[in-house]
């Protein structure tokens, strides 16, 4: 089954390449020129500094970006198997400076190549896997920003990506970006201390642009962040964080978390640590107290890097630990089958080896989950992943998750075949 699965994906995959993205490209690309008249060429640089308000905008320039992505999905239990053929373009428009301030406008358009032949919460295709790309166009950001020596700031709807997007991320994988409705600051090292403050009053998710009843496209938040970073010594990194979420329209996730960071180098290995302590916060009405920790070492084998790390995600009164804004696709498995805890807590032992065969960058990834409070296993998965860059403006990518369930979830198989051009 899985040798016609990948060559139905591939068949695809070449098929839009030579058919479909040139019919599409050029359409697309007629509709946003018509959005740049009046601006500079597409790619031109941003000048270093406006003599006035009004050079800031004529004095601005846009950059775009398009995404192609072919997603199969084949889960035991549902019939159907997933074919998802879309693409994401994105118009992105930056001001030049003026008195150190400068906005950015940035568009997304998520269009079907071909049949939808996949679920989203708000296309009413049952019988399918679930693929959270919807198609639609979104104001994915709008901000304005001022850099000084003093003080950076920024304020409007804006990406937001603390560290390894554990807690914050923008789920950059997904064709419709997460992102925050909020006020950021971020202060100078003081001492060696930085300080990163954010106040979230919505947060936009990938579920968008479209309302629906099972996943909202947007939370309405009452949410801080505050980070404060150091380095005690050359080659090694400490954070503490503090994560106070509030939703109106999901009190459920409304969390607050207290924990430290750290990032080193010892002799040859990378070290990486995390410990976090998480109780209920604001209108949640459940009452739990959980734990987080992580830690993982990197070391140099000949030509490849190898990690082996551990995750601990615990629970407590049957609810498991929340990352709510994290981009969790980046762990647990690329199947995404543990993208909520699960209210026996979760342990993640897992491998990895990166390098290059053949000059093409190459990373598998091996995970063995279960349960922390009872042991019990919940499977296993193995994800793999190629990156070619053909020039500066190509690339392409294919990726596989395979994951094997044992009291959690069902089999799942998925393919991607991914193509990104930026101009």
């Amino acid at each position: 089954m899985r040798s016609s699965y990948a060559a139905h994906g591939l068949f695809l995959f070449l098929r839009f390449i030579f058919i479909g993205f040139f019919m599409n490209h050029k359409r697309l690309l007629s509709s946003l020129t018509l959005a740049v008249i009046g601006m500079q060429p597409l790619g031109a640089a941003v000048a270093a500094e406006a003599s006035s308000v009004s050079d800031m905008f004529t004095g601005g320039s846009a950059s775009t970006a398009f995404r192609y992505r072919y997603e199969s999905v084949d889960q035991d239990g549902i019939d159907k198997q997933a074919n998802a053929s879309t693409l994401k373009s994105r118009l992105t428009w930056t001001s030049a400076t003026y008195k150190d301030f400068k906005t950015v406008l940035e568009f997304d358009n998520v269009t079907v190549i071909g049949g939808e032949n996949y679920k989203t919460p708000t296309n009413g295709k049952a019988g399918y896997p679930i693929v959270a790309d919807p198609k639609g166009t979104d104001v994915n950001q709008a901000y304005i920003h001022h850099q000084s020596s003093d003080l950076s700031a920024t304020l409007g709807r804006q990406r937001i990506l603390h560290g390894g997007q554990r807690f914050v991320g923008g789920v950059g994988w997904r064709q419709n970006e997460q992102t925050f409705d909020a006020l950021r600051l971020t202060l100078p090292d003081v001492n060696s201390v930085k300080i990163d403050y954010s106040y979230i009053w919505n947060v936009n998710r990938i579920f968008g642009p479209v309302d629906s009843a099972g996943q909202a496209k947007q939370w309405g938040s009452d949410s801080h962040s505050l980070l404060a970073s150091f380095t005690p010594a050359k080659g090694h990194s400490v954070t503490a964080f503090a994560y106070l979420l509030d939703f109106d329209n999901s009190a459920s996730n409304s969390t607050s978390t207290y924990g430290f960071d750290y990032t080193g180098t010892l002799g040859k290995a990378k070290v990486a640590a995390t410990a976090a302590k998480q109780s209920d916060y604001g209108d949640n009405s459940a009452s739990f107290d959980t734990d987080y920790m992580m830690a993982e070492v990197t070391v140099p084998v000949k030509t490849y890097k190898v990690a082996l790390g551990y995750e601990l995600l615990g629970a407590d009164n049957g609810i498991g630990f929340k990352t709510p804004l994290a981009t969790l696709h980046k762990f647990q498995g690329w199947a995404d089958k543990f993208l909520g805890t699960p209210g026996t807590g979760l342990e993640d032992v897992y491998l990895k080896v990166a390098g290059k065969v053949g000059g093409i960058p190459i990373a598998i990834f091996y995970h063995q989950f279960s349960a922390d409070k009872s042991g019990a296993d919940l499977g296993s998965e193995v994800d793999i992943v190629g990156t070619y860059k053909i020039n500066k403006q190509t690339s392409v990518q294919a990726k596989y998750a395979s994951y094997s369930a044992d009291s959690h979830a069902s089999d799942t198989d998925k393919l991607w075949l991914t193509l990104n051009v930026k101009f």
